[in-house]
């Protein structure tokens, strides 16, 4: 086979045509995916309270605390996997693809049953470390059991899908995350207050919906991957890449924990504020609790584009298309500007109808959330652009510096900001360390993006990698042969 067959371009393959276009055709099916999930989450919350009442929610509240420390190591380990899946489906090295890939399922999937039984077991110490109120304590461990329960098949999910994010397919994920949001919210009601020939389980019946969904979603997915020959899929002797790689584990372990760790700073910090919050009074913790359900729809450009932009760096890197790296990050940045831009002008101008939607219309908390707002809401633009910094250099192995610019900013600079002007700012110190913290990453992002090191490294792996396949398969053009 010629080179230049061998660089014919693959289903998937995300280095050719223009970048722009490439970049918002990849990152909207990621950007739905995430709308549905949020909107999911949203409607099963309506469910429960409705038909069960406060007690109930507060429990899915507490268990889905938990869930999301524990779903961040899923995501360090996928987005590592996805990080070299990408890499070496620019240098169409598809069995490499399949190999990492393969390892990633493998490797989640036996943790997931692992954590699943220990879950199991801790679950009532966890809740009791949360402090969880007695009334919703019980509520909180049969949900929370349930959902551990799911825990393996969910989990392979995230990784199936990322996976196929990094081998250019962002569509497939969001056709089965609709299947299962549209389940669970079916589900849901039916198994709560029992419906026809489904019994009445309460809270149970909102984890098994959940369960369900999930269950059924994954195996259409893994039969429609199948059926449509999806690159990735495992046949025959590669069914044996499900068994952990040690070399392929080494690099999903060493990258995928200090990207997981990115999840816990964000998540502890979330949890700091929120404290700091309190201290305010009721009227100041339900306006920022609004805000947030508003600030999450806001951020989701942000995380959808930098993970397209981490997936197509991750291929050029491994078609050694250095020059169209800085392409794709200003591509990256003028899409963001322009989503979240539009976004975050569109939340300030209806903020008032949408904080009444979850305050009521006579609340006077309905005037703090719009202050906050005000003040806060522009600062996703900033940490938007930062992601698109963070996610070419990610593609290039850089784990480490995210973490860094992250810690740095959420901590020292958003944390030091507010003890250092509550005095004189009062409650606005909250919200005005939002931007500050911001600004402050930004400006790392940026400067640690044009230094040339982490280019230079990543070409010295990506040439280690090419001299080492090459080396494998006993011909130079042979890593480019796709194995059918």
């Amino acid at each position: 086979m010629s080179e230049q067959a061998a660089r014919a371009p693959m289903r998937g393959d995300l280095t050719q045509g223009p970048i722009l276009r490439t970049l918002v055709l990849f990152s909207l099916p990621t950007l739905l995916s995430n709308s549905l999930q949020s909107l999911s989450g949203t409607a099963n919350s309506i469910w429960v309270g409705r038909l069960i009442g406060e007690e109930a929610l507060a429990a899915t509240a507490n268990a889905n605390i938990i869930m999301f420390l524990i779903s961040a190591a899923a995501f360090g380990f996928g987005m590592a996997g996805t990080v070299k899946i990408g890499q070496r489906y620019g240098a169409h090295n598809l069995d490499g693809a399949r190999r990492t890939f393969g390892t990633a399922v493998g490797f989640c999937f036996l943790l997931s049953l692992i954590v699943s039984a220990i879950g199991w077991i801790t679950a009532p110490w966890l809740l009791d470390a949360l402090e969880t109120p007695g009334g919703a304590w019980q509520l909180a461990l049969d949900y929370l059991r349930m959902i551990f329960v799911a825990m393996p098949v969910v989990m392979v999910s995230v990784i199936l899908s990322m996976g196929l994010r990094g081998a250019g397919d962002s569509r497939t994920p969001l056709m089965f995350m609709g299947l299962t949001v549209l389940l669970d919210i079916i589900f849901n009601p039916m198994l709560i207050s029992g419906f026809g020939p489904f019994p009445k389980l309460g809270i149970l019946g909102s984890a098994l919906s959940t369960v369900i969904a999930n269950v059924i979603s994954f195996v259409a997915m893994v039969a429609y991957v199948y059926a449509k020959d999806i690159p990735l899929r495992l046949r025959g002797a590669e069914l044996r890449y499900l068994i952990p790689d040690r070399e392929e584990l080494r690099f999903i372990i060493a990258k995928g924990v200090p990207m997981g760790a990115q999840m816990l700073l964000m998540s502890a910090a979330g949890i700091i504020v929120v404290g700091l919050v309190n201290r305010e009074g009721l009227l100041m913790t339900a306006a920022y609790g609004a805000a947030m359900q508003l600030f999450t729809y806001i951020q989701m450009p942000a995380m959808a584009i930098g993970g397209a932009v981490s997936a197509m760096a991750a291929q050029y890197i491994g078609a050694s298309q250095w020059d169209r790296l800085d392409k794709l990050t200003r591509a990256g940045l003028l899409v963001n500007l322009v989503m979240t831009g539009f976004l975050t002008v569109i939340l300030l101008v209806f903020d008032e109808a949408a904080l009444k939607l979850f305050l009521g219309s006579d609340s006077p908390a309905v005037a703090i959330g719009r202050h906050i707002q005000l003040i806060a809401s522009w600062n996703f633009i900033l940490f938007g652009m930062t992601m698109v910094f963070t996610a070419t250099m990610r593609a290039g192995g850089v784990v480490m510096v995210p973490l860094v610019i992250l810690g740095i900013a959420l901590y020292p600079v958003r944390l030091g900001f507010y003890y250092l002007t509550y005095d004189w700012l009062g409650s606005d110190a909250i919200w005005i360390s939002f931007p500050v913290g911001a600004v402050v990453a930004l400006i790392m992002a940026w400067w640690f993006y044009r230094r040339p090191g982490w280019r230079q490294r990543a070409m010295a792996e990506s040439e280690e990698e090419a001299k080492e396949q090459c080396n494998a398969d006993g011909e130079p053009a042979g890593r480019f042969a796709p194995n059918m």
